[in-house]
């Protein structure tokens, strides 16, 4: 039902896939998706970040398909079924691979399209029954197809030539005589003669040369299965390709029904948590839009048990977003919400909000802070620019790039004049930015320049300290209130030690 291309499992996904992966936790959201089905999962992940299409027509293709699965769960969920009953045949029945013969080889592959023309009969009935629900280009197509291939007199008919290719009756074969008196040219012949009835078998003579082979003649026996296999041998191609041929397609069925089952799952996870859904409304990649309602974290909300705060976003025509403020005010998690928001809407999936419009960007890259480990054959920070330089080598133009707390691992100074040398450097190469930092002087430096592309976000603090986890627009401030996270623990650990004692 894709258009453009089919799912690939073997596909090649990004150089950045890892680091998405870990600072996006998209392991939540690829768990949510498959449930307890192993092949689900094999296929979110793929399809979730090898899905940045930048073709418009193509993502809106995507969400009508899924549209249609939504409203007609159970249908999709039987075509699923069909498709793994038919490749699970293949795998218990398939024993052609065994055989060395033609002959082998034609009677299993007969046997296998017998038992799949049986599984093509139950996928016939359920779009006979269901094709009038469905609304979408892609189901309409596919179910249409079905009906112009296998029209009412084909099974009929495939049940006949699958009856012959048994050659219950023997095999009529011609050869011609080659070099040497060696038989070439053998061809398989249909015949022409009526089969007779039991009278005629038993009262007629036969016409023609013939010879009888004596039982024990076990020389003339292997002579005699050597040029039915001559014979048969291109029957048994054919057939064995057509078998091939069926289950590609069951397969290819299989792989891309497999996506939209997951997102269904995933569906059902962010209903049962109450979270906002919407299809979001994608745009050009040379445009620059990105303005949201209630947006939320799809895998924090996967993942939490109370409700999730979402936020709201006015970006339209805007290249450049710093978000500062508290500590703990929910900077991390709004731009995890971004990137994800992202990646669904770019493989055609809904979203976790109230309403979600962007534009397409051609790459999603994430520079996050990272914790100090036995794996750095580095510093930190001259890690963070190493990282740095990989993204840049793989960055073109119309990407979107999040920075999260990035450049802090050196002194501010120096972290603040490196930041703002790489945003101005990727504003000009049409890189699409949000920067979440706690580096007061770059920040500040960017909003006393009055950038028209840039906007300003500041996690939300009340006056006692509490946090709202909403991003409001407001110019940075030279604090992040760590004091107040420092209280918060500080009577914790007294209210603790009170409890002990």
């Amino acid at each position: 039902m894709y258009r453009e291309r089919d799912f690939d499992l073997q596909q090649k996904l990004p150089s950045n896939e890892s680091a998405l992966i870990q600072d996006l936790e998209l392991d939540t959201l690829f768990r949510a998706m498959a449930g307890n089905d192993d092949f689900l999962l094999q296929v979110a992940k793929p399809a979730v970040l090898s899905g940045l299409d930048d073709d418009v027509e193509t993502i809106l293709y995507r969400q009508a398909i899924l549209k249609d699965c939504l409203q007609n769960e159970s249908a999709v969920r039987e075509i699923y079924d069909i498709a793994f009953e038919a490749i699970e045949t293949k795998r218990t029945h398939w024993l052609g691979v065994f055989s060395r013969y033609p002959s082998g080889i034609l009677y299993e592959a007969v046997r296998l399209l017998q038992m799949l023309m049986e599984v093509v009969g139950k996928l016939k009935h359920v779009a006979d029954e269901n094709a009038g629900k469905f609304g979408s280009p892609g189901f309409k197509t596919f179910f249409a197809t079905l009906k112009a291939e296998l029209a009412d007199d084909y099974f009929a008919r495939v049940k006949t030539q699958l009856k012959e290719l048994e050659f219950r009756d023997g095999v009529l074969l011609s050869a011609e005589l080659g070099q040497g008196n060696q038989g070439v040219n053998y061809v398989l012949r249909k015949s022409l003669q009526p089969k007779p009835n039991w009278f005629q078998k038993f009262f007629s003579r036969p016409s023609g040369y013939t010879f009888r082979l004596d039982p024990r003649d076990e020389a003339g026996f292997r002579s005699l299965s050597e040029l039915q296999d001559e014979g048969i041998n291109l029957a048994a191609n054919a057939v064995a390709q057509s078998a091939d041929h069926i289950l590609n397609f069951f397969i290819m069925l299989r792989t891309e029904l497999a996506f939209y089952i997951g997102c269904i799952n995933l569906h059902r996870w962010l209903r049962h948590k109450n979270a906002p859904i919407c299809f979001p409304v994608p745009t050009q990649t040379a445009d620059r839009n990105h303005s949201f309602t209630e947006l939320r974290d799809a895998c924090l909300v996967l993942s939490m048990e109370k409700n999730v705060v979402g936020n709201d976003l006015s970006g339209d025509g805007k290249n450049l977003f710093v978000i500062t403020g508290a500590n703990q005010g929910g900077k991390s998690t709004f731009l995890r919400g971004i990137g994800i928001a992202q990646l669904m809407m770019q493989c055609g999936m809904f979203v976790a909000a109230q309403s979600f419009s962007a534009n397409i960007c051609r790459g999603l890259f994430t520079h996050y802070k990272r914790e100090e480990d036995a794996t750095m054959k580095s510093g930190k920070f001259d890690e963070e620019l190493d990282r740095m330089s990989g993204i840049v080598d793989s960055l073109t133009p119309d990407s979107l790039l999040l920075f999260n707390e990035s450049f802090a691992a050196t002194n501010e100074r120096e972290g603040a004049e490196i930041a703002k040398q790489i945003v101005h450097a990727l504003l000009e190469a049409r890189v699409k930015i949000f920067f979440v930092t706690h580096l007061y002087e770059f920040a500040n430096g960017l909003w006393e320049s009055k950038m028209n592309e840039a906007i300003f976000l500041r996690a939300e603090r009340q006056v006692d300290g509490q946090r709202t986890f909403k991003l409001l627009p407001g110019e940075p401030l030279e604090t992040s209130y760590g004091a107040d996270l420092y209280q918060e623990i500080f009577e914790n650990d007294k209210a603790r030690k009170v409890l002990t004692s």
